[in-house]
């Protein structure tokens, strides 16, 4: 058994994105979120390569995901006055260490509560912050 100090962070356990969300999704229960984690980018949109340190840096300060699938119950109730905070396609920041983390053919997703879902972006490049420095 892996020691917690050894445990890998949500950051760093991202797919490479060239690989398919899998079909079909496994079903989602109850309070859950299916999100597949978002990566750092490694460059600016100006194609500056960005050394380990900004990336760790940005990796601590943006845990980026996208919702693949809610459960039947996320966001129900008086909590949320029956008002999902996310749908599916949705970008979303989350918890460094928040959710349940497997595999599944050959992706690495995570499974999060309703409730560890802290903001929801229309755009991903909301949250990239190597977005501005390209010019």
């Amino acid at each position: 058994m892996q020691a917690a100090s050894q445990a890998l962070k949500n950051d760093e356990w991202i797919t490479d994105e060239e690989i398919a969300d899998p079909t079909p999704l496994p079903e989602i229960p109850g309070y859950h979120v299916l999100v597949r984690p978002v990566s750092v980018k490694a460059t600016t949109k100006g194609g500056i390569i960005l050394p380990d340190s900004t990336k760790s840096d940005m990796a601590y300060l943006t845990t980026v995901g996208r919702v693949l699938k809610v459960g039947n119950l996320a966001y129900k109730g008086e909590k949320f006055n029956d008002t999902p905070w996310c749908k599916e396609g949705d970008f979303i920041c989350y918890g460094k260490h928040s959710g349940n983390k497997f595999f599944y053919k050959g992706v690495n997703l995570l499974l999060l509560f309703d409730d560890d879902i802290k903001m929801v972006v229309e755009d991903a490049k909301d949250l990239d912050p190597t977005f501005n420095l390209s010019n």
